[in-house]
């Protein structure tokens, strides 16, 4: 029987099993046989039968795909194998020895018996790895590590026994024990590589795989698999292609369904119960009873509705949300946290331990020696397991960043329209930016919560045992800083919320800015949005400067806590007992304790802010999400019957559930292959019936069924900022012929002749470098490419010339085009048109007054046909003009196409960059110049910036000496169990404290103020550098660009860098302190400082070259993200329409991919850096340590405890410090991208000084145009080449050309958005060249072709300035023929514009740019093109205003109708940017030269 032997055994263990006197109290330390046969053995076997259920369960549900049998994997079978036959062995040899009658104890069958078995299972574990697809596993390292320690300890005492005690040795058991020894050690160094791929891993077939999948255990801890691209990144500076790609688990595509998922279901259960009362009473009315029961239920139905919705309805919870989608990845980093916050603890214990070993002169040397191995162990053990939290906290923040930018960017492809208009593109940008960042952010420290009090607790239970009950008193500080902190956090989360407003309001207005820069400069407006966006700055710079002060206030309670807590903890000791002495051991192990007490409460202020902002964001974001969405089945796709295509019955819409309809009582029924023209005044309700048929509007009563595929065409064609042949495919596959078809039915074949990489030409944002014309028949194109069975088309053919549009007509819409037998509803105010459509329906007020064919109609006498007779004869004539050899010349783009848009020829690209427009957002190289932290002290300003750094200096001096005086004081006699000068050491120890206060209350409010100022000063400066760009600047740069540099960039100056540099300083002080204390503790470390200090210093530069190219790839990538996210926020009823969201969706996760690309790379460069200095500091420790050890005989206890305490804190310092370098850098590169527009070139002056304008100047309105040339760039041809024109004043003058002539140009030049090459143009006697901009553009008036109106009131669109009474408002509304409709608004002149104008139709803004006009009533007035987009009765409303109302002043009209212009003065003809003809027409028509030619085409002649 074995249970005899053993329980005979476990009896003697007290005296067998431990011997203090062999393991402690000796020279030569050693265990007990018993022990290392047991306890040395069992460990590594119970550790991993203890982890294999869980890592077996790990394994099954991570399954990547199996492993090839691979020699490294072989070997490790092989050698487990041949452990378990060693370990065997000795169980038979026991066996054996035990029938040659020798008495074994039960232990030595025992423990190889259950190594062997142990063997066993690490071998099967390895094979089900290799299966499972893991490529290199922690548990088993740490087991083979665990093992060869426990064997190495055995193998010590088997060496000495050899040596000692040679007669008792067991040969058998010591060779089979040393060849176990060594198999082990093979095993550890083969488990410390990394097996290859699986077979079928997705990193095989990646160019560049991240190498964490691959990466052993080591590698991973030490977060070694990054060198490699840091070594590169070292040698040259990082490109996009260097980066690695992302992870599958990072990818958007799997992180943002996930949160979508949860988010939904989070929003039903909200809405259940809402559901339950609002549906259920609804459905049982429509099924059943009379009208009068209906009449008798309803108010029933109300209350139920209040009493059950007030009570049950919740907010769906984007917490909960985003918890269950990221939490279950999150929660490792919980555990990681738990492991470290005990850990800390060990230091000052081992400290405790070493302070002890130093009084003692007898202990014996190799303690000294051992605590500080134990030290340094636990200081790396600590690195490890806190830089793998960090790792996994910020990974999650990555994600949490794209879910939500991801969730925010699907949402807005599907929010009603109401819903925009109370988000604005602005808002939503921001959304995606900023307050996805603030999550982010929140997420490294949010484990604080709870590890901050468990640390707490744990110093202070520690504390008690150190000091006992006077530890209280620290309690009773903390306890009191408790609620100051709570108020100071209410407070800053006002703030914060007041300031993000601010901050959305100055994006949404800059955006604006942005938008409509071409506008405010021919109006000379800068200077009015300038004051707009100053003012919300201001507004927004007075909350950053409350919470500067509440700032400071929080940073100096915080600070101060640590010290105010060791002063009355220490005062109360040393006070109320005299007996109680102050000794080493005591004051630095408290103090030891009080600096980690310091972190937690130095964490939870920047803590408790971070969740205050992310608790705002979390409400925006989901007020966001919570958003109405458009109903999808609001518009039925299949019900249509068989021979119809649409069908509307009782019909009522409206843009919102609150708004009255805009559409009432709409019923069509409209066959299939049908031509239908819709007609109306401006403001009828065309598009909006579009929109209805898109499902863009809320359905109130009635059905809309469509049948098929639904191609749509805006009034204003939506472009992106791609390349044309793009902007026509759409996403679809390129067929060339039918593309070439498409292309030459949309008459752009001599378009593409005409551009520079012609088809693959990049048009800008909005189609910057396109005319109104072209925009609009690439907007057709891409229409007509996609092949549908029903067309929308809402007035394709307004900005084009006259022939142009009967060619689209004729080839496209028209009963012969390509889309002859598809269903078209063309929107038109061309009357030419109407004859040839199947149907025409009449609109008046939204509603549809007459339908039927033209002639029905005619016939009927009715609305349609007075209107017919009064506008169809001029249009008619008019229209003829396509019908001969002209549409070829009318189509293409040479410079007039370009002029209507702008100065496009300006970016015609140079050969090497053929096609080529906008300029992506560069990342410079190399280190930030030192210029430009001096630019920003400059901005702070320099006084305040050196004051600030003499603060830093008294705080951290006064900090060093109080905790010196600490160590004189405890190195004091005792003398009758008392020291003397007690009252003495602990006053000025508190003076000393008290300085630290005032210095640190001072440089807060010092750094806070200073980045408020330069906050302050560099926004305003770039601002105005924006401003004053010339136009070709604008339509090089992304808006995306720009709006990054005024959010992003804005928000890091005004939040982020302030707070950075104090704790810069701060650690950079810090670490100084550190050095120089223990240098005087023990002198002897300067040998290791400076080469430690060295590989600090190289560790550093190697990592911040890398980190810092990072942080720029990352910044650059966000442009374009936010760009492609701003152009699908404008372009939304256009996806839908077509049905791309999916496609749209799928890029939007590409360019946040591509931007967490170069973040991924960034997180983890910061940890490979922290693991590196924190052993840096980790080897300071233990040789602060192992010197004290050393010299113990010569140091007092008091510089012991001195020295290693601040050893102890010099690790987290190192590591603050080295991240706060990088992190300046990285942030200052916000300074260098917003100073980089200092530096692009500029207008010329607003303002010249002293003026040469003459009083009242222009008086008559004469201009005379001298040899003048003119070129958009100096590497391009000139566009207008000796222009000679004299115009008296108060002449109407119409300049006409074909396509290219420079007609625009002309204009371009007369406003100088572009300088003259050559020549002059002067008016009323003034050179127009020697005037300021502002000067020139205030005095002349231009009415754009495009109608730009900005957010805001009707009173501040038309006079920024407020130079003018209502009753001049009011004249120019009554002038401008709108007078009835504002007068008709709730708020009249206070009406609120939405972004954009959109609330208004396209002719009431034209008429509006018109009232403009009227208002400035200045002696020049330009006309682009402007009645492009009006219906023919509104042209000739405007018309007859510019007659009455400028009859005195000069009027310069770009012909579009040449009806317009047949009762001008004269008619300048341009050709070739050179004056062709220039006489009265009638004059000019009897020459028979280009006009005659131009009016024949028109049938005028």
């Amino acid at each position: 029987m074995i249970t005899p032997p053993l329980d005979a055994y476990f009896t003697h263990l007290p005296t067998a099993f431990q011997d203090w006197n062999l393991t402690w109290h000796t020279l030569n330390p050693d265990f007990t046989r018993c022990f290392q046969n047991t306890v040395l053995i069992w460990v590594p076997c119970v550790y991993l039968w203890l982890c294999m259920p869980f890592y077996y369960w790990y394994l099954k549900n991570h399954d990547r795909g199996y492993i090839c049998v691979t020699h490294l994997n072989r070997a490790k079978t092989v050698i487990a194998f041949l452990l378990w036959i060693i370990c065997w062995s000795d169980v038979f040899y026991s066996f054996w020895e035990r029938s040659q009658g020798a008495v074994k104890a039960p232990v030595e069958y025992i423990s190889p018996l259950l190594l062997g078995i142990t063997m066993v299972l690490a071998g099967l574990l390895t094979q089900y790895e290799r299966l499972k697809g893991a490529q290199s596993s922690g548990i088993m390292l740490i087991f083979w590590l665990v093992a060869l320690l426990c064997a190495t300890v055995s193998f010590r005492s088997k060496i000495l026994q050899a040596v000692n005690e040679d007669a008792t040795v067991d040969r058998f058991r010591f060779t089979t024990f040393y060849m176990y020894w060594v198999l082990v050690l093979v095993e550890l160094g083969l488990n410390c590589f990394s097996d290859q791929p699986p077979f079928f891993s997705k990193a095989v077939n990646d160019p560049n795989p991240c190498p964490e999948a691959g990466a052993s255990f080591l590698s991973n801890i030490t977060f070694w698999w990054i060198t490699g691209m840091m070594l590169y990144g070292f040698k040259t500076p990082l490109e996009e292609k260097d980066l690695w790609s992302l992870r599958e688990v990072d990818k958007s595509s799997t992180i943002v369904p996930q949160l979508m998922r949860q988010w939904s279901n989070e929003w039903h259960k909200a809405q259940r119960p809402l559901e339950k009362a609002l549906y259920s009473p609804k459905r049982s009315l429509r099924s059943g009873g009379r009208g009068e029961n209906k009449d008798t239920k309803l108010p029933e139905e109300s209350e139920i509705l209040l009493q059950k919705s007030s009570k049950r309805r919740r907010e769906p919870s984007l917490l909960l949300a985003l918890c269950l989608t990221y939490g279950p990845y999150f929660l490792i980093s919980t555990l990681y946290k738990i492991i470290h916050d005990i850990l800390i603890f060990v230091g000052p214990e081992i400290l405790r331990l070493l302070i002890r070993f130093v009084n003692d002169s007898n202990a014996p040397i190799w303690q000294g020696y051992f605590y500080t191995a134990l030290l340094f162990i636990c200081a790396c053990v600590q690195t490890f397991i806190l830089q793998k939290y960090f790792h996994v906290c910020f990974v999650t923040g990555m994600r949490v960043r794209t879910g939500v930018a991801g969730a925010v960017y699907r949402k807005a492809m599907v929010i009603t329209n109401a819903a925009r208009r109370t988000s604005t593109v602005g808002e939503i940008v921001n959304l995606m930016s900023v307050d996805a960042q603030r999550f982010m952010d929140l997420i490294t420290y949010i484990n604080m919560l709870w590890s901050a009090p468990l640390q707490v607790v744990l110093a202070l239970y520690f504390l008690w045992q150190n000091l006992g009950a006077s530890v209280l008193a620290g309690v009773a500080v903390m306890v009191l800083m408790v609620p100051v902190n709570a108020v100071i956090a209410t407070k800053t989360k006002t703030y914060q919320v007041a300031q993000m407003k601010d901050k959305d309001s100055r994006i949404k207005l800059m955006h604006e800015v942005l938008n409509g820069i071409k506008v405010l400069k021919l109006y000379a407006w800068e200077l009015a949005f300038k004051d707009k966006v100053s003012a919300i700055r201001e507004s927004e710079l007075r909350v950053l400067k409350k919470s500067a002060y509440l700032a400071a206030v929080s940073t100096f309670t915080w600070v101060c806590a640590p010290f105010l807590v060791a002063l009355s903890t220490f005062g109360v000791y040393v006070m109320v007992d005299e007996k109680n002495v102050l000794d080493a051991q005591k004051a630095f192990v408290s103090l030891a304790l009080f600096n980690i007490l310091r972190f937690p409460l130095n964490m939870l202020p920047m803590v408790i802010s971070s969740v205050v902002q992310a608790s705002v964001s979390m409400k925006r974001l989901r007020v966001f999400l919570s958003h109405e969405e458009l109903v999808e089945d609001s518009v039925d796709r299949r019900a249509a019957t068989a021979s119809e295509s649409i069908v509307v019955t009782d019909g009522t819409f409206s843009w919102s559930n609150d708004d009255p309809p805009s559409l009432k009582r709409i019923n069509i029924r409209i066959p299939d292959g049908m031509l239908v023209a819709v007609v109306g005044h401006v403001g009828s309700g065309k598009s909006s019936l579009l929109s209805a048929l898109l499902g863009e509007m809320q359905k109130q009563e009635g059905s809309v069924s469509i049948k098929g595929s639904v191609a749509y065409m805006p009034q204003q064609a939506w472009i992106q900022n791609k390349t044309l042949q793009d902007n026509i495919l759409f996403g679809r596959e390129l067929k060339e012929s039918w593309y070439r078809e498409v292309v030459e039915a949309c008459a752009l074949l001599p378009d593409l002749e005409m551009l520079s990489a012609g088809d693959k030409t990049e048009i800008g944002e909005k189609g910057v470098n396109l005319s109104g014309g072209q925009k609009q028949r690439v907007g057709l194109a891409r229409a007509l490419y996609c092949d549908c069975s029903l067309y929308l088309l809402d007035d394709p053919l307004s900005a084009v010339d006259a022939h142009v549009g009967k060619h689209i007509f004729d080839k496209v819409v028209g009963p012969q085009g390509i889309l002859k037998n598809r269903t078209r509803i063309l929107v038109t105010h061309g009357l030419s048109y109407l004859p040839q459509a199947d149907l025409i329906l009449v609109m008046v007020d939204g509603e549809i007054t007459e339908m039927g064919s033209y002639m029905e109609l005619l016939g009927r006498q009715g609305a349609f046909a007075e209107f017919l007779r009064t506008y169809a004869n001029s249009e008619q004539q008019e229209d003829r003009s396509g019908e001969r050899d002209h549409v070829h010349d009318a189509g293409s783009l040479s410079r007039r196409d370009l002029d209507n848009g702008g100065p496009a020829a300006l970016l015609q690209p140079d050969s090497g960059t053929a096609g080529k427009l906008t300029e992506a957002d560069k990342a410079k190289t190399g280190m930030v110049k030192p210029a430009v932290f001096w630019e920003y002290m400059k901005a702070i300003g320099l006084g305040l910036s050196f004051f600030s750094i003499f603060l830093f200096l008294c705080h951290h001096v006064a900090s060093l000496i109080s905790n010196y005086w600490l160590s004189l004081w405890t190195d004091d006699p005792v003398i009758n169990g008392t020291q003397l000068y007690t009252h003495m050491r602990l006053g000025v120890y508190g003076a000393l404290g008290v300085t630290q206060g005032v210095a640190v209350f001072s440089y807060s409010i010092s750094v806070s103020i200073g980045g408020v100022m330069a906050s302050r000063y560099l926004h305003e400066t770039m601002l105005y550098n924006v401003l004053r760009s010339p136009m070709s600047f604008f339509e090089r740069t992304p808006t995306g660009n720009l709006v990054n540099r005024f959010a992003k960039e804005m928000d890091t100056i005004d939040t982020i860098i302030p707070s950075i540099i104090k704790m810069f300083m701060g650690s950079m002080f810090n670490v100084v302190s550190t050095c120089a204390i223990i240098l005087v503790a023990t002198p002897l470390i300067a040998v290791v400082i400076p080469p430690l200090g060295l590989l600090y210093f190289f560790v550093q530069r190697f990592y911040v070259a890398t980190s810092r190219q990072l942080k720029r790839l990352e910044s650059v990538s966000r442009s374009p993200m936010l760009s492609h996210f701003t152009e699908t926020l404008l372009g939304t009823s256009v996806i839908r329409a077509f049905g791309e969201q999916e496609r749209f969706i799928s890029e939007c996760n590409r360019h946040i991919d591509h931007n967490q690309k170069a973040y991924f790379p960034s997180i983890v460069a910061n940890r490979w850096l922290a693991v590196r200095l924190e052993f840096v500091g980790s080897c300071i420790v233990m040789f602060a340590a192992l010197f004290a050890v050393v010299s113990r005989d010569s140091l007092s206890p008091g510089i012991v405890g001195l020295s290693i305490s601040y050893a102890l804190q010099v690790t987290a310092s190192l590591n603050w410090l080295v991240r706060m370098t990088s992190e300046v850098e990285t942030n200052v590169v916000a300074v260098e991208r917003v100073k980089e527009y200092g530096d692009t070139d500029k207008e010329a002056e607003w303002q010249v000084e002293p003026s040469r304008m003459p009083q009242g100047w222009p008086t008559n309105g004469y201009i005379e145009i001298r040899n003048f040339s003119l070129r958009y760039r100096d590497d391009l041809e000139l566009a207008l080449k000796d222009v000679n024109v004299t115009i008296e004043g108060g002449e109407k003058v119409g300049i006409v050309g074909r396509t290219g002539a420079g007609k625009s140009s002309l204009t371009l030049g007369l406003f100088r958005i572009i300088e003259a090459s050559e020549g002059s143009v002067w008016i009323d006697g003034v050179d127009i060249a020697i005037l300021g901009l502002h000067e020139l553009r205030s005095r002349i008036t231009i009415i754009p072709q495009d109608p730009v109106l900005f957010s805001g009131t009707l009173r501040m669109n038309l006079d920024p300035f407020n130079c003018y009474s209502d009753e001049d408002l009011w004249q120019a509304l009554e002038l401008a023929h709108l007078k009835n409709f504002v007068s008709g608004l709730p708020d009249k002149l206070n009406h609120e514009c939405s972004e954009g104008g959109e609330n208004l139709s396209l002719g009431q803004r034209q008429l509006l740019c018109l009232a403009r006009a009227l208002l400035r009533k200045t002696k020049v007035l330009v006309l682009d093109e402007a009645t492009a987009a009006v219906d023919l009765e509104t042209d000739n409303l405007i018309q007859s205003t510019i007659r009455s109302q400028f009859k005195d002043c000069t009027v310069l009209t770009i012909a579009h109708r040449l009806n317009t212009i047949m009762d001008y003065t004269r008619v300048l003809v341009l050709d070739r940017g050179q004056m062709a003809e220039f006489d009265s027409p009638s004059n000019l028509i009897a020459k028979k030269g280009i006009f005659y030619r131009m009016a024949k085409d028109s049938s005028l002649v």
